[in-house]
């Protein structure tokens, strides 16, 4: 029986990834160091604690393992963070992946999804980006993605591998069922950050930037639900497995939302207004960004489930809801 090896699968995307992997009847084991992902988090696989650029352990799990393909999300994803600490970023992000390549290789692993990034971009003349605009990023997460990229497609041309890498937009919102959500602590993405604030987690809401040309003066993103996202790699892995041709391909929703748009969702859901505070712009993010989608959806046939904002935040929310109680339920009471 093939399984599939997951790379980062307690995380926030990771684990809903492997979730619709085990609904439809997948054989996965996980490789997580748990410093952003949850143990509870991986349903109905097997979960191995440790690091993807551990070269003997991921030889072990793939010699012990019937892979037939690996989804890699194992990365550090904060870009103020990767400003100021670059070789974190590297090291992670970049050296990490040429070890996975490696094991890839020696146990003849052929199959490989990438979790890349929209990041690769950096600022773009139209502030909209297709596969095939220039990949300039402005920051080093963006860097060590697109690093990563170049070295996955080297290895795929010497024909030791397929791949398909997936440039993520924005991606926000939980399972709709509830039962997994995004818990990374301290977390830094809009949607995520203002729903811990509209459920008390939070004393403010920070906006970086309200001079840029944009409509309202603030950046503005294309969101994507966690759930379409995770749809587009089971559709990534059907591809490969049918002898399909490495692709890259943006994932996101074709339009965007400016933060100022996200806030006022979460204040009409959330029911109450928040504490917004106005900062200057922050090193490293772009205006606006928003994915030509095209090929995704013609290549693999996805269509998305969830392109709504209202409904993104709405799962986000009823998320954060869920672990105020369990937080409340499990302080002490004196």
């Amino acid at each position: 029986m093939n399984e599939v090896l997951v790379t980062g699968g307690a995380g926030y995307i990771g684990s809903h990834v492997v979730q619709q992997l085990v609904t439809r009847g997948e054989h996965v084991v996980v490789v997580d160091n748990l410093s952003t992902g949850f143990r509870e988090a991986v349903r109905g696989a097997e979960l191995i604690v440790g690091n993807v650029g551990d070269v003997d352990l991921v030889s072990r799990v793939l010699a012990t393992h019937t892979v037939d393909a690996v989804l890699h999300f194992a990365a550090h994803t904060v870009v103020p963070e990767s400003v100021s600490d670059p070789l974190k970023y590297y090291g992670n992000n970049t050296c990490n992946t040429r070890n996975l390549l490696a094991c890839c290789a020696d146990a003849g692993v052929d199959k490989l999804i990438f979790s890349s990034t929209a990041a690769v971009y950096g600022v773009t003349a139209s502030g909209i980006a297709d596969e095939d605009t220039p990949t300039l990023p402005i920051n080093p997460y963006g860097s060590s993605k697109l690093m990563s990229e170049t070295m996955l497609r080297d290895h795929s041309a010497t024909g030791a591998m397929r791949h398909v890498i997936l440039r993520y937009f924005n991606v926000a919102g939980c399972d709709p069922q509830g039962r997994i959500g995004h818990s990374t602590p301290q977390a830094t993405l809009l949607i995520k950050v203002a729903c811990e604030h509209a459920v008390g987690k939070r004393a403010s809401l920070s906006i970086f930037g309200t001079d840029y040309d944009t409509p309202d003066g603030t950046g503005i993103r294309d969101y994507i639900h966690v759930e379409d996202l995770a749809a587009a790699h089971l559709r990534s892995l059907d591809h490969l497995r049918a002898g399909g041709e490495s692709l890259t391909l943006n994932c996101g929703y074709g339009h965007g939302y400016s933060v100022r748009e996200v806030i006022d969702s979460v204040q009409r859901l959330g029911g109450r207004r928040l504490n917004v505070i106005e900062l200057p712009r922050r090193a490293g993010d772009t205006p606006m960004l928003i994915a030509r989608s095209t090929r995704l959806k013609q290549t693999l046939d996805w269509q998305p489930q969830y392109d709504d904002l209202d409904f993104i935040v709405g799962t986000a929310l009823s998320w954060e809801r869920q672990l105020a109680r369990a937080s409340a339920r499990a302080v002490p009471v004196a």
